[in-house]
C-alpha cells in the first residue's frame, strides 16, 4: 500500500479527538493550549522511537533493543558532556547516533545474515547492551549531565512549539519521503509482503534489511538523547517503559505487525493517542499494572481491527 492516510491511519487521529472529549468532561484543562502543547512536547520522544520501529516492523520484523539503545545513547551522550572535554562534548550526540546506527546494524546482521529472527536476536542484544550498561556503572546512575544543546532540543520551542515536536516532525517527514519517492521505499514495503520473491526479483534484501535496522537504531538513539536532555542526566533502565507504547503506536497508527503495509502519518496518530492516554490515565491516578493492561488491549483490539478488514478486503 502506498498511500500515506488510509482509514487505519486515520483512526488514532479520531481516537485523539474522542480522548480530548471525554477527558475534557472531566479535566477541562485538557482544552488548554498549554495542556496539548506539553503532550507534544512528551510526545516527541515516543514519536521517535516509533519512527524507527516503524520502518522495521515494514520489514516483517521487530526490535526489541529499543530500551537500551536508548538508554545507551543518553549514557554516552551525558558522559562525553560531564567529561569537561570541549571536544567530546562538541561530538556527544554524534557518538549518540553512531552508536545507535552501530547496533542497528549489528541487528541487521543477525536478522538479514544469520537468520535469527528479529523478536530473538534484538531481545539478546538488548540483554547484552543491559549487561554492559550495569559493568561501566556498577548498577549506580551514570554521571555526567547534558548539554546546553540537548537541553535546548528537548526543552525548548520555536513560537511555542516544542522544538522536540518539530524535529520529530522534521524527521518523520524525510523518511516518509524516502518510503513513498525512492526505491528503498518500495523494496523495503516488499520484503515485509514477500521476502523471498523480493529477493529473487534481484533486490539486496540484506542490504535494505541493514539500513532500515541503523535508521531505527538511530531514532532510538536520538530519542535517548532527548530524553536526558529533558532530565539532564541518564539513568538507569530509562529505556524500559518505552518499548510497549511504541509498539502500541505503531500498532494503533495502522501498519501491520507482519510488515508490507502501514505509514508513518498513521504511526503519528498512533502517538499523539497513547500520549494523550497515558496523560488522561495519570491524571486519573491509574497504576503502572492497570496502565500496562490497558495497552496490552489496546494492541489486541487494533490487531483484531485490521485482521477483520483485511478478512472483508479479500472478500
Amino acid at each position: 500500500m502506498t498511500k500515506a492516510i488510509t482509514l487505519d491511519s486515520l483512526m488514532p487521529y479520531f481516537g485523539c479527538i474522542a480522548l480530548i472529549m471525554v477527558g475534557s468532561l472531566f479535566f477541562p484543562q485538557i482544552l488548554s493550549a498549554d495542556y496539548l502543547l506539553q503532550q507534544l512536547q512528551i510526545a516527541a520522544f515516543l514519536g521517535l522511537l516509533a519512527t524507527g520501529a516503524t520502518i522495521v516492523i515494514l520489514l516483517g520484523h521487530i526490535d526489541l533493543s529499543v530500551p537500551w539503545v536508548l538508554t545507551g545513547a543518553a549514557i554516552i551522550s551525558t558522559a562525553l558532556v560531564g567529561s569537561g572535554d570541549p571536544i567530546l562534548s562538541a561530538i556527544a550526540i554524534p557518538a549518540a547516533l553512531l552508536f545507535g546506527a552501530f547496533i542497528g546494524i549489528i541487528n541487521g546482521v543477525g536478522v538479514a545474515i544469520l537468520r535469527i529472527p528479529s523478536m530473538v536476536w534484538t531481545l539478546a542484544v538488548n540483554s547484552i547492551l543491559l549487561g554492559l550498561a550495569v559493568l561501566n556503572t556498577g548498577g549506580f546512575n551514570p554521571k555526567g549531565e547534558a548539554s546546553p544543546l540537548m537541553v535546548g532540543m528537548a526543552s525548548g520551542d520555536l513560537f511555542s512549539i516544542p522544538l522536540g515536536f518539530l524535529l520529530w516532525m522534521a524527521i518523520a517527514a524525510c523518511l516518509a519521503f524516502f518510503l513513498l519517492h525512492t526505491p528503498f521505499g518500495r523494496y523495503l514495503r516488499s520484503i515485509g509482503y514477500n521476502e523471498k520473491a523480493t529477493f529473487l526479483s534481484g533486490v539486496s534484501t540484506p542490504s535494505v534489511i541493514f539500513v532500515a535496522f541503523a535508521i531505527a537504531g538511530m531514532c532510538s538513539a536520538l530519542g535517548g538523547v532527548l530524553l536526558a536532555g529533558y532530565a539532564n542526566q541518564a539513568y538507569q533502565s530509562m529505556g524500559d517503559p518505552f518499548l510497549l507504547p511504541t509498539i502500541a503506536a505503531v500498532v494503533v497508527g495502522g501498519t501491520s505487525i507482519l510488515g508490507g503495509r502501514g505509514s508513518l502519518f498513521g504511526t503519528i496518530g498512533g502517538v499523539l493517542f497513547i500520549t494523550l492516554l497515558t496523560s488522561i490515565l495519570s491524571v486519573m491516578q491509574i497504576s503502572d499494572a492497570w496502565r500496562n493492561m490497558i495497552f496490552g488491549f489496546v494492541i489486541l483490539a487494533m490487531l483484531l481491527f485490521q485482521t477483520l478488514r483485511k478478512g472483508l478486503h479479500n472478500e
